[in-house]
């Protein structure tokens, strides 16, 4: 299969998607922001001075993830009928999950993976203060269904 978003003369383009049927698509997004576990605690109670963390960050991804074709090249701006993101604490680290929906012709996963960046990105921004050395990892796409390529899905 050869890269669909360069024509015959290799040009750039965005895929045209005209001629292909509306299925009903997720893609499950997934990263890790590793902070000190003092920072993880200050997150969890509140007392980080800017506000909220997890629901600024929350906000952020969801922003994010509608502005995706405004971020990244080529990508379509799309109809995105639902987007969750949820954060787990770890013991020196919070894990984001973001799952995009959309029934349309193309899938999410770019969306799905900007939500997650963008969310690790205000946790960063949101708390350097007290801790620079946070660092993110794991930025991955964990599932996505619909579509001619059908579901895949990342085995650890």
């Amino acid at each position: 299969m050869g890269f669909t978003h360069f024509n015959t003369r290799g040009e750039s383009h965005m895929v045209d998607v005209t001629e292909k049927v509306a299925t009903k698509r997720e893609a499950i997004a997934k990263g890790t922001v590793h902070m000190d576990a003092a920072t993880v605690e200050q997150i969890y109670a509140h007392r980080i001075h800017k506000g909220d963390v997890l629901e600024v960050a929350r906000l952020a991804g969801i922003m994010a993830a509608k502005q995706t074709s405004q971020l990244i090249p080529l990508c379509h701006p799309l109809f995105i009928s639902g987007i969750e993101i949820n954060f787990t604490r770890g013991d020196k680290c919070i894990h984001i999950e973001a799952a995009v929906r959309i029934t349309g012709q193309t899938g999410v996963e770019m969306e799905a993976l900007t939500a997650v960046s963008v969310a690790a990105l205000t946790i960063y921004d949101m708390c350097k203060a007290i801790d620079k050395r946070m660092v993110f990892s794991d930025i991955c796409l964990v599932k996505k269904t619909g579509g001619k390529s059908g579901t895949f899905v990342r085995e650890e």
